[in-house]
Order: C-alpha cells, then sequence, then structure tokens
C-alpha cells in the first residue's frame, strides 16, 4: 500500500509540474530560511555550555552608583577569588583571569603580535575544560613565568606541537617564557578566546591586597544543584567586610557614609552560561550577543517556516478542482477517507522531502553569505552535530505532516456524487465559506508578518542612520589612527615628521580614542575638594593638541596651553560634568576639583576650560561626566589629514615608520571606521533582517498567488456571465483584485501596531534614537499593496481575457 501511495504522489507531482515547482521552490525557501537561523540561534545558545562544570560556574561581577555615573564592570579586584574561597564553604574553586593584550612574541629572529595573551592562575584548567594536548594541566602554570600555548600558536610558532620545554620572549617586558603545555584550541562558542595563557604567578598586581582596583575576571565552582542567589545574598557583607576599610583610607569615609551620600558598591554573580547573551558589562573579554537579537530571528525562523506551510495549503487547495474527478472515482470504487488522507499526505511528505533536499542545498551554499552577515562561521556538516540528519528527517516529517494535513482533509472531503455529475468544479461544491475564510485568513498572517519585517528592517537602518549623521561632538572624518606605543624613543621624532607634512593639520598622541577600542580610567573626584560628595568620571589624558586634532570646541575657557605653565594641575571638564558637579558654565571655570588615590593622598585640579559635550561612548549610553588632564601622550597617534585624497600621505607615513625599524609593522584605522565598528551588531542585524524580509515577501507572495488561483477558478462561470452582459477586461481586473487588497489591508492594521511596539521596544535600548515616523508605516503598506497587485496581476488578466463561451458551454 504505502509503495503504491508513493508512485501516485510521483505520478501527480509529475503531472501538475508548475505547481509542484512553485510549492516545492516555497517551501525549500522557507526550510532553508529556517536551517540557516536555527544554525545561528543554536550557536548563540551553545555558549560556554561545553565545559564540564558549566552549569555550576559564576563570574564576580562589579556593581555600583555614584554621583555621575554607574558602575558596571565584568572584573573584581585581584583578592575576590582568595576572599571569597576562604569566607564561604560552597565556594568550592576559585580561579582569575586578567588580559595580557597582544603583546610583541620574538621567536627565532620573528616577530608575531596576533596572538592574545591573558594571565590565569595555576588551577584555571580544573574549573574550565580545556583539554591539553602536551603538558600536565595541573601543574603547567604553577611557576612564575610559565606558559601554555593553544594548538595553532604551536603550529605557528614551532611548526608542531611537542613543544615543552619551548621558550617564548615577549620584546616589550623583555621576559622569556617557557612551554609546560599545549591545549587544544578554544572554541569559538567560547566568551573569551586567548591562545597563549600565561602563569598569574608572573604578575606582582595579582598578589595585590588592594580592593580599590579590579582588572581580574573572577571565577566561582558551586555545588551542584546549588543557587547561586544564596551566595550571592551574602557579598554585601563582603563589602563591608574588605572594601570599607580600604574606602575609608582612600576618600575618608566609610562604607555606611559612602551609602548615605547616594552611593553604593556591591558585588553580584552571574552564570558562566548567560555571560554570552546576557551581559552589559564595561571592559568583558570579548563582544557579547544579545539575547534579544535571538528572539528576533528565532521568531523569523518560525515566520519563514509558518509562510512555507501556509504556501503549502494555500497551492494545494488551488488546484484542488484538478483533483474532484479523482477523489469521486476511488470513493465510487470503494477507498475510504483515511486511505485519501493518507494518499494525499504521501503526496505532502514526498514534496517535503523533496523539499528538504533542495533547502540544504540552498543552505550550504547560502552559508558563507550568511556567515559574512552574521560574522559567525557556521557549517552544515552532518557528522559535527550528533543526530542531525535523524532531525531533519523527523522534522521534514513534521512539515509535511503539517502543511498537507489541512489539504488532505480539505480533498478527501468532496462528496463523489456532486463532483462526477459534470459541469461544475470540486471547488465550486466543496469549497465553504469557512474554508475560504480560512485561507484568507493565512494570506493576512503572511502578510502581517511581511510587513512587520518591512517595517523592521526599515527603523533599524533609520537608526543606523541616525546615527551617522548625529553631531558627535568631534569630527571623526580624514582621522587616521595609528597604534604608535612600539615606536618607543622614536615616538617624537615619528610626530614631529607628520608635522612638518603639508598633508597634516593636526598630530596628537593619547591612548584614549573616542571610538573603538580605547584606554578606559575611572576618575572619583571631589567638587571644590567636598568630601561628601564624591563623582565618578571618565578621565582622558590627552596631549596639547587633542582638541584641535579631532575638532571639539571649548564651550568657555580654554585648551591646555604650552603658554600656561600650571597646565600640568589643570583640567578640562565637559558639559555634563558641570552640571552634575552642580555649576553653571558662567562660575565653573578656576574652581576646584579633588581626587584620592588608593592611599588616600590628595591631588588638585583647577578647571582651566569647558568642552562641548562629545559622544566617547556608544549611543547605548548617555553622556556621562568627563575631565581631561594634561599628559605627555601615549599610545595611539591620530593624524587630521588635510584632504580626502590620503593615499598618498598614508605610503609616507609607512616609509617613515619603516624607517624607524619598529618590531611592528605599519598599521592604521580611520576613525569613522572605528565608530561604525561599534554599531557592528545593529548593521548585522540590519542587513539579516532586510534579506530575511526579502524572502518573506517572496515566499508569501507564492501563497497569494496560490489564492488568486484559486478564486479565479472558484468564479470562471461569474467572469462568464459578467462578460457576457457586457462587462468590460478592466472591471474584472478590479472585481478580482479589490478582494485581494482588502486581504492586504487587513494584514496592514494588524502589522502597523505590532511592528511600533516591537521597534519601539528596540530603541528603548538607545540613549539617543529616532522617533518612528508614520511614512515608514505608508512606505511599508504601498510596498507590500504593489507586490501583492504584481503577484495577483497575471491570474487577474488571464480570467478577464478568457473566452466565456469556454466557461459557459456547459451549462
Amino acid at each position: 500500500m504505502l509503495k503504491n501511495y508513493i508512485k501516485i504522489a510521483w505520478r501527480n507531482l509529475a503531472r501538475n509540474r508548475v505547481f509542484s515547482a512553485i510549492n516545492i521552490a516555497g517551501l525549500a525557501i522557507g526550510l532553508a530560511s529556517c536551517m540557516l537561523i536555527s544554525l545561528y540561534v543554536i550557536d548563540e545558545l551553545s555558549f560556554d555550555r561545553f565545559h564540564e562544570k558549566a552549569d555550576r560556574i559564576v563570574r564576580t561581577t562589579f556593581k555600583g552608583t555614584m554621583q555621575g555615573g554607574i558602575i558596571n564592570e565584568s572584573h573584581a579586584m585581584p583578592p575576590t577569588a582568595a576572599a571569597l574561597k576562604a569566607d564561604y564553604p560552597e565556594v568550592l574553586e576559585s580561579t582569575r583571569l586578567r588580559q595580557g593584550g597582544r603583546p610583541l612574541v620574538f621567536l627565532n629572529n620573528k616577530i608575531y603580535n596576533d596572538e592574545k595573551l591573558a594571565f590565569v592562575d595555576s588551577n584555571f584548567f580544573s574549573v574550565f575544560t580545556l583539554p591539553f594536548i602536551q603538558g600536565n594541566a595541573k601543574t603547567a602554570l604553577l611557576e612564575p613565568l610559565t606558559i601554555v600555548l593553544s594548538e595553532s600558536a604551536a603550529q605557528k610558532y614551532f611548526g608542531k606541537t611537542d613543544v615543552i620545554g619551548k621558550t617564548v620572549t615577549f620584546k616589550d617586558w623583555k621576559q622569556t617564557y617557557r612551554v609546560t603545555g599545549v591545549m587544544k584550541d578554544i572554541p569559538s562558542n567560547s566568551h573569551f578566546r586567548f591562545d597563549l595563557l600565561g602563569s598569574m604567578a608572573t604578575l606582582d598586581e595579582a598578589k595585590s591586597t588592594s580592593w580599590m582596583t579590579s582588572e581580574f575576571f573572577t571565577y566561582l565552582v558551586l555545588p551542584e544543584g546549588y543557587n547561586y542567589k544564596k551566595l550571592e545574598a551574602k557579598l554585601p557583607a563582603t563589602i563591608d567586610k574588605y572594601i570599607s576599610p580600604q574606602l575609608k583610607q582612600a576618600m575618608g569615609v566609610t562604607m555606611a557614609e559612602f551609602r548615605k551620600q547616594g552611593n553604593n558598591l556591591e558585588l553580584h554573580l552571574q552564570p558562566l552560561t548567560d555571560i554570552h547573551l546576557h551581559s552589559d558589562f564595561q571592559y568583558d573579554l570579548d563582544v557579547n550577543g544579545d539575547m534579544t537579537y535571538v528572539y528576533i530571528f528565532g521568531a523569523v525562523a518560525v515566520m519563514m517556516l509558518l509562510i512555507a506551510c501556509i504556501n503549502f495549503m494555500n497551492l494545494s487547495t488551488a488546484g484542488s478542482s484538478k483533483r474532484a474527478r479523482e477523489v469521486g472515482v476511488r470513493k465510487v470504487m470503494g477507498s475510504e477517507k483515511s486511505e485519501l488522507v493518507w494518499q494525499f499526505l504521501m503526496e505532502s511528505i514526498l514534496l517535503t522531502a523533496l523539499a528538504m533536499v533542495l533547502a540544504a542545498i540552498l543552505c550550504i551554499a547560502a552559508l558563507p553569505v550568511f556567515n559574512q552577515l552574521s560574522g559567525k562561521n557556521l557549517s552544515l556538516e552532518w557528522n559535527s552535530v550528533p543526530g542531525l540528519i535523524p532531525a531533519m528527517i523527523g522534522f521534514g516529517l513534521f512539515v509535511g505532516i503539517f502543511a498537507g494535513s489541512y489539504p488532505a482533509f480539505f480533498l478527501s472531503s468532496f462528496k463523489p456524487i456532486t463532483v462526477l455529475k459534470g459541469g461544475a468544479s470540486a471547488v465550486n461544491i466543496s469549497a465553504s465559506g469557512k474554508s475560504i475564510n480560512l485561507r484568507s485568513g493565512l494570506v493576512v498572517f503572511q502578510f502581517s508578518m511581511s510587513i512587520i519585517l518591512i517595517i523592521g528592517t526599515t527603523v533599524v537602518f533609520q537608526q543606523l542612520q541616525f546615527i551617522r549623521n548625529k553631531k558627535l561632538g568631534y569630527n571623526k572624518d580624514q582621522v587616521i589612527v595609528v597604534p604608535a606605543w612600539s615606536l618607543g624613543k622614536n615616538t617624537d621624532t615619528f610626530r614631529q615628521k607628520l608635522v612638518r607634512d603639508s598633508r597634516v593639520a593636526q598630530v596628537s598622541l593619547s591612548g584614549y580614542v573616542p571610538a573603538g577600542p580605547s584606554d578606559n580610567n575611572n576618575f572619583a573626584v571631589n567638587p571644590d575638594g567636598n568630601p561628601s560628595r564624591h563623582i565618578k568620571t571618565l578621565r582622558y589624558e590627552v596631549d596639547y593638541n587633542y582638541l584641535p586634532t579631532l575638532g571639539m570646541e571649548i564651550a568657555r575657557g580654554r585648551n591646555f596651553s604650552k603658554e600656561y605653565g600650571t597646565d600640568s594641575t589643570g583640567i578640562i571638564i565637559n558639559e555634563t560634568a558641570v552640571k552634575i558637579f552642580g555649576w553653571t558654565p558662567e562660575n565653573a571655570l578656576n574652581r576646584t576639583i579633588t581626587h584620592s588615590d588608593n592611599d588616600g593622598k590628595k591631588s588638585a585640579y583647577r578647571v582651566v576650560g569647558i568642552v562641548k559635550d562629545f559622544h566617547f561612548q556608544s549611543m547605548h549610553e548617555q553622556i556621562g561626566p568627563l575631565v581631561m588632564t594634561l599628559s605627555n601622550g601615549w599610545g595611539w597617534m591620530m593624524v587630521k589629514a588635510r584632504s580626502t585624497e590620503v593615499s598618498g600621505l598614508l605610503a609616507s607615513m609607512k616609509q617613515n615608520w619603516d624607517g624607524f625599524q619598529s618590531d611592528m609593522p605599519f598599521s592604521y584605522t580611520f576613525l569613522d571606521e572605528r565608530f561604525n565598528e561599534t554599531y557592528k551588531a545593529e548593521q548585522k542585524t540590519g542587513q539579516i533582517l532586510g534579506t530575511f524580509a526579502g524572502l518573506t515577501i517572496f515566499v508569501a507572495c507564492l501563497g497569494l498567488f496560490g489564492l488568486a488561483t484559486f478564486t479565479t477558478e472558484q468564479r470562471t462561470k461569474e467572469i462568464g456571465v459578467r462578460k457576457v452582459l457586457g462587462a468590460s477586461v478592466a472591471g474584472i481586473i478590479a472585481l478580482l483584485s479589490k478582494d485581494f487588497l482588502k486581504l492586504v489591508l487587513v494584514a496592514l492594521l494588524i502589522a502597523t501596531p505590532t511592528a511600533w511596539w516591537l521597534m519601539d521596544r528596540w530603541l528603548q535600548e538607545f540613549a539617543y534614537k529616532i522617533n518612528v515616523s508614520w511614512w515608514v508605516f505608508t512606505i511599508a503598506g504601498v510596498l507590500s499593496t504593489a507586490v501583492a497587485l504584481l503577484t495577483i496581476s497575471y491570474q487577474s488578466v488571464k480570467a478577464a481575457l478568457a473566452n466565456p463561451v469556454q466557461s459557459l458551454r456547459s451549462e
């Protein structure tokens, strides 16, 4: 029986090649889209779950509030790990990680600087599952100046992995490390990815007992099944025990007094598996994902699959008149309704199987483009995901049964006497108002989803355009940013050569850049030296040319100047700082702010200027208080070019750089590129949404085509009668089209408030954002209407031009 079902199903698919091709194409596109997005979602949800103790590991984070800002850091203080392990028996293990950047590795007369380094405690490998290829994980990092390499780093440096006892020299630090282990490369779905792990015992600051500095990522292992919230509730006692005495020494206030002033400091715990998708911390180890986007893309995947299944239903019922007599004959010959249902379900499953094969091919072909859009390195390898093939088979059966269930029951319900007496199509006889309403409802759902995606894509690109065009408070155009720290004593010579170049307008040297990677320095100050007021600010250490190089404007006072010998204790503050300090622009100049270091030593600074507010953080955050102090400059060299044609200048800069025989090759970025990188996640979201919005509309149009076919078949005789009575072609086209346009209008009415609510929620993540304009919804409505008209025009025109004799000759 099964063989017979398959044979008949194949014959019917072959007989209706066009309908079958459209059906398979629509379903394949929907399935391929669903598969691609599912790969993305699965990868996002899999972060850090490969560790054996993943469900027991938590990260200690540092949060707080101070007048002027919020402290929200993913790392903690040097002694945090040891203190929590000693004070709380539920902490079974604690370990730390500290970033080491990308140091210059000197080996075999070659310089390498591509690998990321971190320093970790010796028990790091007992907390995290990082398998060793060579060496002993328990003892590898017990001694200072020892290092573990990743498999890739070992192959790169030595051409093999058997490298125990070899040495690696970091030229900047003039330190040589002994290789004590080689580990497998850290998987890409990890919130930290390093090629070199050095011994924490090497660092003097790792032994610090100060609770006033951080930079140490701290992880704890808790007992099986233990609720980390119980431990988190005990951490205020840790703050009082350890931080309060040092706060008193540094700031002259106890923790109780500090809190009375409206400030607070807290330690929190974050599950390891939450880090990638639920983090909004400053100074994290890598760019994290966002659960919001996982929900968005997951919803898009479900929508694409539903739309593809809806298409199948509509296209199958649209061709039902061609199967009416077949059903009648089968029933007369004794076929039961259940047998007919299974026959049509078999056709659905066979069609789904073909669509699944085509979807897999499309998915593999589209993966490189999708990886480029998403920034991932996804692959569809059958042996890479356990149970992938059985899952796809099961998924195909589910989709086939789900999509084919309605057509199967619809077609098998035809009455044999009615369909065999001739002269009337099965659709006209069997289709009820209820089934028509259902199909219309499915089309409304399809277009509602399409319109939501159109609106969402438009709003995302509007917000990105707003960010690009918003006045930043500095000029990011034609600014070349060069990492200049490797020049050492030649830095000033290189700068002077640039200053003398007529193509260069300004040159500045600072570790602080308002876009992209930059130094960060939290700076607690007391306005007017008032010990009862502690304001959190961010400090930029700048040189004399920093403001003119970046086109920043002085609102009051002046810039730093060599003409004033007292500027070493001068300070420039932004407009937000003036407000938070409780001053006015008129009375802020020459006032004093004080700052205490960790030992309580106070430094006083006199305000010499007020710089207009500029965006030194993402548009997701409000501009906070910022102070600038004078420095000789170190780090990034920012070069303001006079002309947009900078290729000759770059060539000259490279030639000068190479003349110093620096260990690092000449490299550069443009400040506007660094700015755009800040919003890479939003750009990816817009591109992905735009792509799938287009696919959704295309697949939805296939469904609309099916409904148009179905409707014209229903109304063939009606159209014939109207033409005989004198109806024009244009009138008939309008008659057939208006019903579909009503569906699109209903979809627009449903989609508009839904899309507005969703995008308003998304925009809440930005401190600076657009207002969603009415014309966005108008464009979505006009576009969807135009697409719908183009889709149904073929069937409408074909029906309007048909000879009425052909449709009425049986009457």
